[in-house]
């Protein structure tokens, strides 16, 4: 039975790109066939249940603007109320999957027991619903960064105590997760840094939260759980400054920690661009290494200095992101997340309907023209031209040779090399052709 939240909003359909619909898609047709895969299956679209569903509307400046029937979120009937809603909306959109920290689906208890009692519950009425609709769980992570017993941090945490409950309350989320048959679990660690390096070892913070990741794999390991398990980089805010900084960062983290084989990366446009990154940076940093495990896609906005989760409306930066995605081969467990949420004047249902329709239009339209340069493969001959010399023999035995026998060469040879344009404005003015 509908509740009325969404006023008898229809499914949402694709009707091309000629439509004047608002509640239509004009780019994103699921069952189309993009480089030999339906493009449902390429993009594999989320909605995040903490911005969608939990966030009340609140600014540093003001409180909630978003009056929902579920707000506050104190008690299980709310929940379960946020729970109904969260899937109408999934099937209003056709959305194959959604994502929650466990503080977005269940209410705070203040002790570890009690949430885990009511986490259980819940995620017991979301299973229910899960095998009706057939929407999926990309995705759980623990939310150990809002309550104040972790203004100090999770895993980093001075107190051994605080180190322990994050601990369990990661178990109970991975349980969670692994009940639900999420294809995914996601740490981010908006705590796990520091304010000041005054009271802050960061040594020993970064030795243990090394341990702590391990600890999680192991436990994925001894619990048959299949998914893999990321990490989020962020490099501020809420920390002054986070250990998950980007994406080069916590390769070298994961490296140091032996867990290289065994954690990839979900990556966010918002995150990248607050590390002074592209997307596509941050993307093509994790597919060079092999860690690219999946993305919360979203927006800043250029003229703020924090993260403001808009949705995505920018086709040659979504383009240039999916484009590195199709070369490395594409999603396996990952997927596209709405890490986004509507305005704070943005107080209607249908502002939360429209948003995602122009967020899953905008990744259509993107992945169309990554897929047409790929099958066109400008940009590959451009690369594969530019480094066209590395192909020699010459080029490659002075690799596996030394200082001086590369020395005696140039003087034998007289090599004196002239520089060869690096053709930018021609191939941007390309890229422009395809978005």
């Amino acid at each position: 039975m509908a509740s009325g939240f969404f006023q008898e909003i229809e499914k949402i359909r694709y009707e091309g790109e000629d439509s004047k619909n608002p509640l239509a898609f004009r780019h994103y047709n699921p069952d189309e066939v993009i480089m030999g895969k339906r493009m449902e299956d390429h993009l594999r679209f989320a909605v995040a249940w903490w911005h969608s569903f939990a966030w009340e509307g609140g600014d540093p400046f003001g409180g909630p603007t978003l009056e929902r029937p579920w707000h506050p979120q104190d008690d299980m009937g709310r929940a379960k109320m946020k729970a109904d809603i969260a899937f109408e909306m999934f099937d209003i959109l056709g959305q194959p999957y959604f994502c929650w920290h466990d503080a977005d689906i269940r209410p705070e208890q203040g002790n570890y027991a009690d949430n885990l009692r009511t986490l259980e519950e819940i995620t017991d009425y979301i299973g229910e619903k899960m095998q009706v609709s057939g929407t999926k769980l990309l995705w759980g992570t623990a939310n150990m960064f809002s309550h104040r017993r972790w203004m100090g941090g999770a895993s980093t945490n001075p107190d051994p105590d605080v180190f322990a409950f994050a601990a369990a309350t990661v178990k109970s989320c991975i349980d969670a997760t692994h009940k639900l048959g999420g294809e995914n679990y996601v740490l981010w660690g908006g705590r796990e840094g520091y304010e000041t390096l005054l009271n802050t070892d960061m040594g020993a913070e970064l030795d243990h939260m090394g341990r702590f990741l391990n600890m999680v794999v192991e436990y994925k390991h001894k619990i048959g759980f299949k998914g893999a398990i990321l990490v989020e980089p962020k490099p501020q805010e809420p920390s002054k400054h986070q250990y998950d900084y980007d994406a080069a960062t916590c390769i070298g983290f994961l490296r140091k920690y032996g867990l290289e084989d065994e954690v990839k990366l979900n990556l966010e446009q918002g995150h990248a661009i607050l590390a002074g990154h592209s997307f596509e940076h941050e993307i093509a940093t994790a597919t060079a290494e092999g860690m690219l495990g999946s993305i919360d896609m979203n927006r800043n906005d250029y003229q703020s200095g924090w993260d403001t989760d808009q949705f995505p409306n920018n086709t040659p930066e979504v383009a240039l992101a999916y484009y590195h995605i199709l070369k490395a081969g594409g999603f396996t467990t990952g997927g596209t997340n709405f890490d986004a949420k509507i305005r704070r004047q943005s107080i209607d249902a249908e502002d939360l309907i429209a948003a995602h329709v122009g967020g899953m239009d905008i990744c259509a339209r993107g992945l169309k023209a990554a897929a047409a340069m790929i099958e066109d493969g400008g940009l590959e001959a451009a690369l594969a031209d530019r480094y066209a010399g590395w192909s020699t023999e010459a080029a490659q035995s002075m690799l596996s040779s030394g200082l001086d026998e590369i020395t005696a060469r140039v003087l034998a040879e007289e090599i004196n090399p002239q520089p060869r344009s690096g053709r930018q404005e021609i191939l941007e003015n390309y890229v422009n052709r395809f978005v």
